[in-house]
């Protein structure tokens, strides 16, 4: 028997069609993610599940089994804002930042002990008493400064405005008074002095020493108030609006201010209500504390409006400036001076009596003792004071 080679192992198929691999009709093969994979030995033929199921299809019971399934659980609403309680907050917020805002301001009012207790002082009586003091002190002014609000003498420290503003228990009106520079007073251990110089003989405990003798009223609050710090107020207020019946020109310093209805900054507040020595006021001091007065009422007035309380952006910077420019003694707050604030408030309106301390000439230098008594009882009585006591 011949020998026999072994059948050849056939080649690769021939080419068919016009691609590579490609089943005739040109079909192409399925792509990867179409395929699938042979099952293992032992397990079934994969299942075909079909498509993914919807997003509300999860909600939904397996087909088959409807009864007995639980229902789904429902779904939670979505939460609406609350905007009542975020009110609220933003509310509360506000109100402890005001509160802290204060409560930093009142912490940095200038504190003196200027009341003191004595031998003999007056007794307690109705109502409240101020004594409120304007300084002319140079201290911390720059040349400059001195320059621009005309202070004249750098060594001064007088008062050349000193006022008892009265607050009543009852519903008599607030009363503004005030004591003429040149007036002479019994000054406790110095004799008699004009009223102005006693600040430089023993500052604010002194003057309310001087001020309960020779009025026998119990001064219960005291207020300072210097140029620059007068000033101050004035501009952080946007100026305050007077109606100025005639031109005046100082004599002294050459501040003028013309006539008619007109903002004055605090540069022209400080002349206008320092000015004694022109023609628009004949009577001197007596005139310069009634324009004084005048002026108190129109910057109560500004500081009290709505436009200045109900707008952060002017009432922090005018309170700031208060503070800086004030000087209370050690009992008071700032409570205390938004009450004397709004009591002051209606001098323009005739809500708040207003009179100089009744004296004796035109040189105001001498009390008339008879009828400045009547006033002080009646202040200190809180009764109504005599229309004959009023001096304007």
């Amino acid at each position: 028997m011949s020998y026999q080679p072994p059948p050849r192992r056939p080649g690769p198929p021939p080419r068919q069609g016009p691609g590579y691999g490609r089943p005739q009709g040109g079909a192409r093969k399925p792509p990867y993610h179409q395929t699938q994979m042979l099952p293992l030995p032992g397990q079934e033929q994969r299942r075909d599940y079909g498509p993914p199921p919807r997003r509300d299809d999860y909600n939904q019971p397996p087909p088959g089994r409807d009864e007995g399934y639980p229902p789904p659980p429902p779904r939670r609403p979505r939460r609406r804002p609350r905007w009542g309680r975020r009110i609220g907050i933003t509310f509360l917020i506000l109100l402890l930042l005001i509160a802290g805002g204060f409560f930093w301001m009142d912490t940095s009012l200038n504190r003196v002990a200027a009341i003191e207790d004595y031998p003999g002082r007056p007794a307690e009586a109705a109502g409240t008493n101020w004594l409120i003091v304007g300084s002319d002190s140079r201290e911390g002014l720059t040349p400059e400064e001195q320059a621009k609000y005309n202070t004249g003498d750098p060594t001064s420290k007088l008062t050349d405005t000193i006022m008892i503003a009265h607050i009543p228990d009852n519903d008599t009106k607030p009363t503004l008074v005030s004591l003429p520079r040149d007036l002479r007073v019994e000054v406790p251990g110095h004799g008699r002095k004009q009223i102005n110089a006693v600040y430089s003989l023993g500052e604010a405990p002194l003057l309310v020493k001087t001020v309960e003798a020779n009025t026998g009223l119990r001064i219960e609050h005291y207020a300072e108030i210097s140029f620059l710090g007068f000033a101050g107020i004035v501009d952080a207020v946007g100026g305050v609006e007077m109606d100025i019946p005639e031109k005046m020109v100082d004599r002294q310093t050459g501040a003028v201010i013309p006539a008619g209805k007109q903002t004055l900054d605090g540069v022209q507040a400080l002349a206008f209500v320092r000015m004694r020595k022109s023609d628009a006021t004949p009577r001197s001091d007596l005139d310069r504390v009634v324009n004084q007065r005048k002026f108190i009422g129109a910057l109560a007035g500004e500081m009290a409006s709505p436009g200045t309380l109900l707008n952060p952006f002017s009432l922090f910077p005018m309170i700031g400036e208060a503070t800086d420019a004030l000087t209370v003694d050690e009992g008071d707050h700032l409570w205390h001076l938004a009450s004397l604030g709004f009591a002051m408030d209606g001098i323009s309106d005739g809500g708040t009596v207003t009179t100089t301390v009744p004296v004796t000439s035109g040189n105001a230098h001498d009390m008339d003792d008879a009828r400045s008594e009547q006033l002080w009882t009646a202040l200190r009585e809180d009764t109504e004071i005599p229309a004959d006591v009023i001096e304007n």
